[in-house]
């Protein structure tokens, strides 16, 4: 795990953002922990929670974008702050757009936007705290391509939740992956979190013990997704690949990288995007496979 994922799973417990417990979600599940990205409320906290979004995209994406867009409501200061910290980690100018969700009928700045106008041909990266259902995305996305004829690049969320979205099969990121046709990634897994914390002290506590662990454990045997997932949709075009999910350094030998992470052949990601997206040029060194947790062979 690279050392700034450790240190985001630390600053998300240490801010009272991720919090092990009993808690009752809006889906009626009873689930052992909770992420509440409204909790960060201090200067230093979003200043530092910008910096942690603008590297995930950075090592996810790249910079060949132009605007960062975050769904209202929590997704206004995503943008807003993860812009700042693109300018002052990599000195990328981008610009930052939002949705309301009550259009404004008066003012220079009528409509339902916020910030940056959005242009034809604009590509666009989102940014959203958790997807838990993917409803945001399904409620934003018409606004996007409404506004202009844009160009989403993908999507990043603080955690994936690990766990089946609304068609009880594969995860929530997959089913927005596979209904909108953009990769979805994180900053950190359920996984990665329960590997860092695990038996861990943080300010001077156990944050996952024994306890925990065991009700995690419980929580993805009911909800977690099957082993028998179905062929993602950016697989799909290969049928002729095998795939496995990947151990991590068996991964990082294979594709000759450090720390982790491998990278799908240029190739495979050429064909599909000269298919699906004539326009988009595709820099390999911006897919880590590790975030969509397949290998291709």
């Amino acid at each position: 795990m690279e050392q700034y994922k450790q240190e985001f799973i630390e600053f998300m417990v240490e801010s009272e953002v991720l919090k092990f417990g009993e808690f009752t979600l809006k889906s009626g599940r009873k689930s052992p922990f909770f992420m509440n990205a409204g909790a960060y409320v201090t200067g230093e906290q979003l200043h530092r929670l910008g910096l942690y979004y603008a590297r995930a995209i950075h090592d996810t994406f790249g910079l060949d974008f132009d605007v960062v867009f975050g769904p209202a409501y929590k997704g206004i200061p995503l943008s807003v702050i993860t812009v700042i910290g693109l300018q002052e980690l990599y000195g990328k100018e981008a610009r930052y757009c939002s949705n309301r969700k009550e259009v404004k009928d008066h003012g220079a700045d009528a409509g339902n936007l916020l910030g940056s106008e959005l242009h034809d041909g604009d590509r666009v990266i989102m940014v959203e705290d958790v997807t838990t259902s993917g409803k945001s995305i399904d409620e934003t996305y018409p606004v996007l391509k409404g506004a202009a004829d844009v160009d989403v690049k993908g999507l990043i969320v603080s955690l994936n939740r690990m766990e089946v979205g609304k068609g009880g099969v594969v995860t929530a990121q997959q089913e927005v992956q596979e209904k909108y046709g953009f990769p979805v990634a994180s900053i950190v897994s359920m996984a990665e979190v329960t590997e860092c914390l695990y038996n861990r002290e943080v300010q001077g506590r156990v944050v996952i013990d024994d306890d925990v662990k065991a009700a995690l454990d419980a929580y993805y045997e009911q909800y977690g997704v099957s082993k028998a997932e179905p062929t993602p949709w950016f697989l799909q075009l290969f049928p002729s690949k095998r795939m496995r999910r990947p151990d991590r350094r068996h991964h990082a030998r294979r594709s000759g990288l450090s720390g982790g992470e491998g990278i799908l052949g240029v190739g495979y990601f050429a064909r599909f995007f000269a298919i699906m997206r004539p326009n988009v040029t595709v820099r390999p060194q911006a897919l880590p496979v590790e975030r969509f947790g397949y290998v291709m062979e």
